[in-house]
């Protein structure tokens, strides 16, 4: 019995190769680069995980000159859209990809902390909340103190969603993977923070109803 793909998009990428478009991607980078700028480390070493096409990490990275940034993903196919997108981009600072899984036991200790900084973008939303599990307790150990941990998506607050139509994605989501869902920041990820030694810092409304996050290792 053959298995079918694993589901690792919510929209139809365009391709050049290996080299992978998201419309998503190209629509809010510069917003996302900017809300990372205004609120996390500008040096250092910096881990992003389920990096999908490669496309967010050579944006902020090219905006980071003094920061190490090392991105990948679990999906075979985001990898070689990522090594695509590296390779074009030819910037000294950028490095992978590597094939982290956020829900594997003990995944960053393959890693050699510490980090200054572990970004997340439209991940936890598109996973099952393990994935959430064990990215908040990997960037708990991997972080320096003061290291910041960077979230960006949609998510509901205090129980309630922010915007009709985020009620409505999440529905959808949950109807394609019963494991899926927009996540709520107080009810289901501060508490992840708390018990992984990392603080909300900053909540920066963005648009389309999302969200970029920040916390802070104490």
């Amino acid at each position: 019995m053959t298995t079918p793909p694993k589901e690792t998009a919510l929209e139809q990428r365009g391709a050049e190769g290996a080299k992978m478009y998201s419309p998503s991607t190209a629509r809010n980078r510069d917003l996302i680069r900017d809300a990372f700028l205004a609120t996390m480390p500008q040096e250092g070493n910096i881990l992003e995980v389920g990096g999908g096409t490669g496309e967010h990490a050579v944006h902020l990275a090219g905006a980071l000159p003094k920061a190490n940034w090392f991105t990948g993903d679990p999906d075979e196919t985001a990898r070689a859209s990522i090594a695509a997108w590296i390779a074009e981009a030819g910037l000294d600072n950028l490095q992978g990809p590597h094939a982290i899984d956020v829900a594997a036991r003990d995944w960053d200790a393959v890693l050699a902390a510490p980090y200054d900084g572990v970004v997340s973008i439209n991940m936890i939303h598109i996973a099952p909340f393990n994935a959430a599990e064990g990215l908040f307790a990997g960037a708990g150990r991997l972080l320096r103190p003061a290291g910041k941990l960077f979230l960006y998506g949609p998510f509901s607050r205090n129980g309630v969603h922010t915007a009709a139509s985020n009620e409505a994605f999440d529905q959808s989501l949950k109807s394609r993977n019963a494991r899926w869902g927009v996540r709520d920041l107080e009810r289901d990820i501060a508490p992840l923070a708390q018990k992984n030694s990392l603080r909300l810092e900053k909540v920066v409304e963005m648009p389309a109803n999302n969200f970029s996050v920040i916390f802070r290792k104490n």
